[in-house]
């Protein structure tokens, strides 16, 4: 049996290599960038926040931790429905229904009298055609009264009716629906008061009541216009709420007065339910795979990191916090403006962070993730995410080519000014007023530029130093002439530096050329022959005429103390704690070429001892990057040309293929990815600023012949 001892060895193994596996390691990251993301979005972490219910009873009390004025919204809505209440429903009158209604009577009427006078008919038929042409039943003794009656009669009848019309209808406020059968029994009641005969009031009453109608209608879209201009009249109901007032006491009943306040002061925290926290987390879920995703199929570099996937992590957590911590800001006396303070969310700082640190295109995903997650972490406000997400893709536009620190500063103008126009245009888009629509797009605007280039800034230098990653701001501050190890390189090695320069410019144009990176190339030519600082008069370019060490040195000697440049100057570099790319250059810069002058002339020396290649080469290894071939070339190149006797355009393009053709036939950029295509574009750029360095210049005439010309040219004139 196995003892406890090795038994807790064997675990202990097997957590020290489960712990070890980078797959485990990422998983873990991932699951711990999972459980921070989902609590930062889903939970207000303020301290004395409480969540309470109307009905319940209050376990203790409360008071006002600041002074604070607030907006009661039910308060302000109860008196704002008193007002469209006290708007009056006033009815039109359509004058045409009048018009209308005296036309089918006087129809009618007119029917009616022609029967009468029509003598081609007999009693019985105009008793007949009558009932045909009055729309409403009449007795028979009614209508054979009509029948023989005179026109005369119904013209009298026609003025009874429309007196009472009139009164009736063009008098008040007129007819609505609603009041039209109480108008006929009124109207009805004024005809009845004339006293007309039966027959003819009969005929009276029924026309008043067949055709008499409504004649005044309700504009309901002009009445709601009316009501909603009421309801805006009427001024927000502010509550003002004193340090140290107390908002409710233990064992008090919670009502929706005491909520407001709660919500006013930042105390009241929202329920959560199951739903709202699983929801939450299936969207980081799903927006953590999309990133990975992405990563995975466009950047397996950055995918297979787990460095670079926790340094996402990471910005993304610090972002929330600061957005988190922004939204909680409580302006007492003006809490319109607080409402709105999410739209200084800093988002914008992680797309110019990750697209320094690793990937423009990966910032932008990043950026839409976040806006994503604000919309959610500010209570479902997505115009919060909307305006970050603009302000977002605005700096990560910003820094995508910075060629100095002054662009970080001005990256955060740009965010500022985008905004400050996108708050604006969201505002217009919900109806803000207009106050605090200019305060807010210009202070939150602003504000949001400014706090986003203060954490790139404060940030940039800390992730750029625990993840060991080579910014472009950093080699920015490496490039500066003022930098100690340069400094110390032009004191004490000038012609090195002069040296370094020249490399410099001639390997950012090749770069250039090639897709390779130029600032980097730049940088890592400045500072690839650091290692000469030991030994300056030891290399050509540092000797001022005199003597020359190396004629008084075995060439095994000489080559020793020429190729240790290359490990003096990494350890100068791991000294100055410069980035592992500039390293790398340094010490690939030579690669494994052989150092020919000393290997020939220790072949033409003592031919009674084997001279071995391999003690004449550079120990490497070779360039593995573009950019740490291109210096190589670019070296090798530059003290070749400063050799060369008449460099003329064609010398100069001869020597600088041939120098690239025997670094190809050696092998030395066997380990890098340059094709014969970029051999021939960095050859071409080589040429260019070569030629602008060596180009004809006028040969101005010796001083003191010049002197003498003008001397004798004024003697002559004197004469």
């Amino acid at each position: 049996m196995l003892s406890l001892r090795q038994l807790g060895g064997g675990l202990l193994k097997g957590l020290s290599l489960l712990f070890n596996n980078p797959k485990f390691r990422r998983y873990m990251a991932g699951t711990f960038f999972f459980i921070v993301i989902t609590l930062l979005v889903s939970f207000d972490f303020v301290p004395q926040k409480v969540n309470l219910q109307a009905g319940q009873i209050s376990p203790t009390t409360i008071y006002a931790p600041r002074s604070v004025v607030y907006v009661d919204q039910e308060k302000t809505a109860e008196e704002r429905r008193k007002a469209m209440e006290k708007v009056p429903r006033v009815p039109e009158i359509n004058p045409d229904v009048a018009v209308a209604v005296r036309n089918d009577i006087n129809q009618v009427l007119a029917d009616i009298k022609a029967v009468q006078v029509n003598k081609n008919m007999d009693t019985a038929a105009k008793i007949s055609r009558l009932k045909a042409l009055i729309p409403f039943s009449l007795r028979e003794d009614t209508l054979s009264s009509l029948a023989v009656g005179s026109p005369a009669d119904i013209d009298q009848l026609a003025q009874g009716i429309f007196s009472v019309l009139n009164e009736t209808m063009d008098q008040g406020e007129g007819i609505t629906t609603d009041q039209l059968a109480e108008a006929k029994t009124k109207a009805v009641s004024k005809f009845a008061a004339r006293h007309f005969a039966a027959p003819y009031r009969e005929l009276g009453e029924g026309l008043i009541k067949h055709f008499l109608r409504a004649n005044a209608f309700f504009d309901e879209e002009k009445y709601h216009m009316l009501q909603r201009e009421a309801a805006e009249s009427v001024p927000p109901v502010r509550v003002n709420i004193q340090y140290r007032e107390r908002i409710i006491s233990q064992g008090d009943v919670v009502t929706a007065e005491h909520i407001a306040k709660l919500q006013a002061l930042g105390l009241s925290r929202p329920e959560r339910t199951f739903g709202t926290m699983l929801g939450t987390a299936l969207l980081v879920a799903l927006l953590m795979t999309v990133v990975l995703l992405y990563t995975y199929i466009n950047r397996r570099d950055i995918y297979q990191n787990s460095r670079y996937l926790n340094l996402i992590g990471i910005i993304v957590v610090i972002v929330l916090i600061v957005s988190r911590g922004v939204m909680a800001i409580n302006i007492s006396h003006w809490p319109e403006l607080g409402a709105l303070f999410g739209y200084m969310a800093p988002l914008a700082s992680a797309g110019m962070l990750i697209t320094i640190l690793l990937d423009s295109r990966l910032a932008l995903l990043v950026v839409i993730n976040l806006a994503l997650l604000l919309g959610v972490m500010s209570g479902n406000q997505f115009h919060f995410g909307l305006v970050s997400f603009v302000g977002g893709v605005s700096g990560v536009f910003s820094v995508s080519k910075l060629s100095q620190r002054g662009d970080l500063v001005r990256a955060g103008i740009y965010v500022g000014a985008t905004n400050v126009v996108i708050i604006a245009v969201v505002g217009l888009i919900t109806n803000v007023p207009w106050y605090l629509l200019i305060t807010s797009s210009l202070a939150l605007g602003i504000a949001n530029g400014l706090l986003s280039s203060i954490l790139t800034n404060g940030a940039l230098p800390y992730l750029e130093t625990s993840f060991g990653i080579t910014s472009t701001v950093k080699l920015l501050e490496l490039s500066n002439p003022n930098n100690p190890l340069l400094k110390k390189l032009l004191t004490e090695a000038p012609g090195s530096y002069h040296h370094s320069i020249l490399v410099g410019n001639l390997a950012e144009a090749a770069a250039e050329s090639v897709g390779a990176e130029p600032l980097l190339v730049r940088v890592g030519a400045y500072y690839h022959d650091i290692g000469k600082i030991k030994r300056p008069y030891f290399f050509i370019e540092n000797q001022l005429g005199g003597d020359n060490p190396h004629d008084k040195i075995a060439p095994s000697l000489s080559t020793l103390i020429l190729t240790s440049h290359v490990k003096d100057g990494v350890e100068l570099a791991r000294e100055h704690k410069l980035p592992q790319p500039i390293i790398d250059i340094i010490e690939q810069h030579h690669g494994k070429s052989l150092v020919s002058y000393f290997y020939h002339k220790a072949l033409e020396g003592d031919r009674t001892e084997t001279v071995n290649e391999e003690d004449f080469r550079y120990e490497g290894p070779k360039p593995r990057t573009k950019e740490a071939a291109i210096v190589m070339l670019a070296d090798n190149i530059e003290a070749a040309v400063r050799s060369l006797q008449n460099p003329t355009v064609g010398r100069v393009e001869g020597l600088v293929r041939k120098i690239i053709k025997d670094r190809l036939m050696d092998g030395q950029l066997d380990e890098c990815n340059l094709t014969f295509k970029d051999l021939d574009a960095i050859a071409n750029s080589f040429v260019r600023v070569l030629s602008g360095i060596f180009h004809n210049r006028i040969e101005y005439p010796d001083m003191k012949q010049e002197m003498e010309r003008r001397k004798n040219r004024y003697a002559g004139s004197r004469k």
